[in-house]
């Protein structure tokens, strides 16, 4: 009990808990749906709802699914900037050097942030540019396009931070 308590009361320690958390809850989230969208949605329609409505439905999802990654895409960079704050602190502490002299790190980061780049371009895309009026109804129809790329940058940023993880311990 008082090692729990000990963490509760020290807010250097639960603060980087938290804060790791909600960026981890919010990939799981954006990921997951997107995840969704992809393997159950798109291609349940396909086979369950005639053609023309596949569109509409797929929209309706989207609509929601926008909402909520448009907010978990900014809580997702506030906190990965924290995380990599604490990071560089505990790497710091441990080596004596920071982050900026640990070249494997670095590496795995900038790739990282590449594919997060490539999916904030991607949703941005479909927010600020992709019309109703240019969809194609047919069986390509995706409700966010490139989402299955989407989706593979997110599990190929996902094996990043677990590399990420073992890399700075």
């Amino acid at each position: 009990m008082d090692a729990l308590q000990s963490i509760v009361i020290d807010l250097n320690t639960l603060i980087p808990i938290i804060n790791h958390w909600f960026h981890l809850l919010s990939a799981v989230i954006w990921i997951g749906g997107l995840a969704f969208l992809v393997m159950a949605v798109t291609p349940g329609l396909k086979q369950a709802v005639a053609k023309d409505q596949i569109k509409p439905i797929t929209d309706a999802f989207y609509q929601h699914y926008k909402k909520v990654a448009g907010i978990l895409l900014l809580i997702l960079l506030f906190t990965g900037g924290v995380n990599l704050h604490y990071v560089n602190q505990v790497v710091t502490s441990q080596t004596g050097v920071g982050i900026p002299h640990h070249a494997k790190y670095l590496m795995v980061l900038m790739i990282k942030l590449l594919l997060v780049l490539g999916l904030l371009t991607l949703f941005l895309y479909t927010v600020i540019f992709k019309s109703d009026d240019e969809a194609d109804e047919g069986e390509s129809y995706e409700a966010i396009p490139f989402q299955r790329a989407a989706l593979w940058m997110g599990f190929f940023i996902i094996l990043c931070a677990a590399a990420m993880k073992h890399l700075h311990q």
